[in-house]
């Protein structure tokens, strides 16, 4: 079996991040996966969602939207608004984008302030919802650095890093990080979501009007347990990157992250 593109089963794309892109979020990546780039902010919001304030809950919230901008796919994609209304597909993604991050924020260190995470697709090639988890981490974590260099953290809310990675059954071989021509023809698609510390947070799979045996569900999950390692190390090494471009506490930043 050959890949598309030439790599190993087991391997990623080519992966970067940017940090810092957009300057008035408080925190900012360009993420890429191969050809798959979005932008991913993080920016706060003093304030809390209505609910919160009427149920008296204590802490923050944070919430992600998500888009994919008309120039990201070969047809140019109508924007949601010439539609009216949201569709299915980045309704879907966002609220998927949302968990992931709460799993991993520690919402009563936010304070009262709503964390808003958008991703916006300049280039699909597959796995746009991966990239976006992953970029969205950083980009929360740069903005959360930011906060508590400016004192306005006196603890940092980010508990561990979360990343995501898709795989998937493609000419009968078990594959790591599907681009667009894997993703359209696998047989098998799954989009793993995990911690640092090999946590799942959620999983996404099935068959493309096919089947799969446990053992290839138990290859497609131990590739994604590589995979989302590679990214969690790349993660680190991008947020403290943008920790350094912008003067901040990198001592408590250092050890949140485990980095000496």
């Amino acid at each position: 079996m050959t890949r598309p593109d030439g790599r190993q089963p087991d391997q990623l794309r080519p992966i970067s991040f940017i940090p810092n892109v957009a300057a008035h979020a408080t925190g900012s990546v360009l993420v890429a996966f191969g050809d798959t780039r979005v932008i991913c902010s993080a920016t706060v919001e003093e304030d809390v969602p209505r609910w919160m304030r009427a149920q008296r809950v204590e802490g923050g919230w944070l919430t992600a939207e998500y888009a994919m901008l008309p120039y990201s796919t070969l047809e140019r994609k109508p924007r949601d608004i010439s539609r009216g209304k949201l569709d299915g597909r980045s309704s879907e993604i966002q609220r998927l984008i949302g968990r992931a991050l709460r799993a991993v924020v520690d919402l009563k260190k936010v304070g009262q302030r709503t964390i808003w995470v958008d991703c916006d697709v300049l280039q699909a090639d597959g796995g746009t919802r991966t990239a976006s988890i992953t970029g969205g981490c950083v980009a929360v974590a740069i903005a959360f650095n930011r906060l508590f260099a400016q004192g306005k953290l006196r603890d940092f809310p980010l508990k561990k890093l979360v990343a995501a990675i898709s795989a998937g059954v493609y000419d009968g071989v078990p594959v790591l990080d599907l681009n667009y021509p894997e993703d359209k023809a696998a047989a098998v698609d799954f989009n793993v979501v995990m911690t640092e510390a090999a946590e799942f947070v959620e999983i996404q799979g099935s068959g493309e009007e096919a089947v799969f045996s446990a053992a290839e569900m138990t290859s497609m999950l131990e590739l994604s347990r590589k995979g989302i390692a590679e990214l969690i190390t790349l993660q680190k090494q991008a947020i403290l990157a943008a920790a350094r471009a912008a003067p901040a506490d990198l001592a408590a930043l250092a050890a949140a992250f485990g980095q000496k």
